[in-house]
């Protein structure tokens, strides 16, 4: 049978297992040049270890995979924390699992609805699904890691382990 997935809004408290929630609304504010600014200071720390890491900023650009949507893979990164922020206010999906031995744990599978202005950071070595959007198109801001390393495992199920049905208010026209 496969689990259904209910998602659940994303809390620090909630996700703290995985890593960060990346929330201006949590996040030290600091009024800077002349006061035209505010910096929502260090809302996530970095972390690559291979010596040659190099901290990257990049643009994830994902569309809608259809729901109700099916688990079948997850993915990690060992070598360091991988970062998300939409660049929209759309609400959108994390799906994440602890490790079972370099697998994903699929009876501990979460699913958490992360508002449009919230992002996540991943702990090193969590399983995550890829990119999850509600919208037909949304935009993320990435920091994470390049190295020659191998700094991606995939793990793949031999059939869906989780489906997800989404409310219908969340989904874009």
């Amino acid at each position: 049978m496969v689990l259904k997935l209910i998602p659940v809004p994303l809390s620090p408290t909630s996700f703290m297992e995985f890593g960060s929630v990346l929330d201006r609304n949590l996040t030290k504010k600091i009024v800077i040049n002349q006061s035209t600014t505010t910096r929502f200071h260090k809302m996530a720390s970095v972390n690559a270890f291979p010596s040659d890491a190099e901290i990257i900023l990049s643009i994830f650009s994902g569309t809608n995979r259809g729901y109700p949507f099916e688990i079948n893979m997850m993915e990690r990164h060992p070598l360091g924390t991988q970062a998300f922020f939409p660049l929209s206010e759309e609400p959108w999906l994390v799906v994440v699992a602890p490790d079972a031995g370099d697998k994903p744990d699929e009876k501990r599978l979460q699913c958490f609805l992360a508002a449009g202005d919230q992002g996540v950071q991943y702990n090193c070595n969590v399983w995550h699904h890829p990119l999850l959007i509600l919208a037909n198109k949304q935009d993320f801001f990435i920091v994470d890691c390049d190295t020659d390393s191998n700094n991606l495992n995939e793990y793949f199920f031999d059939k869906p382990i989780a489906r997800i049905d989404v409310d219908p208010n969340y989904l874009a026209n």
